[in-house]
């Protein structure tokens, strides 16, 4: 990994248009090919970045905008879509690289294992028609829990939580910017799900679009009748 602090604009160029004005950012260029672009704010999510595949190309400046004190171009083009990462350098503050090997990735506790296999087994509890993609979707930025298709056909992303809060919902925001970034994939929707969810992420998640089911472990796991209960 290669982890750049440079005074630096950003303009995303594609399907979508977004501009950063100069300011001093931290720039992380991933293995898998992913570039990221932070600030030193906003908890761990990136102002902007491009999703893997992609090739990163470094320039020097050319004359258009040396004047503007551009030293160095970096260009990120998507290997999928015309989508362009064009990051526009200039003063380097710090410029090192890692080497950090496999990951073994996420270990869940015991439950939130569980329900994310029960749940990809048993896909059909979040309605008819629904068809298992893969479990541990890999994204630039973690892996969706789990990837389905509704009795539409559209794509579902699904985050499993044993109690569903805020963060939860602002984890699978984020998945769903990306995924829809992904003309394969696109529409995404969202579906937040857990053993209880509180009100206020019901809230936000609703004003998000994203659906929220509340998961029965017990009966998934079929030692409890759910059917049969008084309460």
């Amino acid at each position: 990994m290669r982890l750049v602090i440079a005074r630096c604009s950003v303009d995303y160029v594609g399907r979508l248009k977004a501009h950063l004005p100069l300011a001093t950012r931290l720039l992380l260029v991933k293995a898998d090919g992913s570039v990221l672009v932070h600030s030193d704010g906003g908890s761990y999510k990136p102002l902007n970045w491009m999703s893997p595949p992609a090739t990163l190309r470094v320039a020097s400046a050319d004359d258009s905008v040396v004047e503007e004190g551009v030293v160095e171009q970096w260009t990120v083009q998507s290997a999928k879509t015309d989508d362009r990462l064009i990051i526009n350098i200039h003063e380097h503050l710090h410029d090192t690289s890692h080497e950090l090997g496999l990951d073994p990735g996420l270990i869940k506790d015991g439950v939130e294992a569980d329900l994310q296999r029960l749940l990809a087994e048993q896909i059909e509890t979040l309605g008819p028609g629904f068809s298992l993609i893969r479990r541990e979707y890999f994204t630039a930025i973690g892996p969706v829990d789990i990837l389905a298709r509704d009795a539409d056909g559209a794509t579902v992303a699904i985050e499993l939580k044993r109690r569903g809060d805020i963060d939860g919902v602002e984890q699978l925001t984020r998945y769903l910017e990306l995924l829809n970034r992904d003309p394969l994939l696109a529409p995404v929707r969202g579906i937040f799900a857990a053993q209880q969810i509180k009100p206020q992420a019901k809230v936000l998640a609703n004003d998000r679009g994203i659906d929220c089911v509340t998961l029965d472990y017990d009966a998934m796991r079929g030692v409890d009748d759910s059917e049969s209960r008084l309460f």
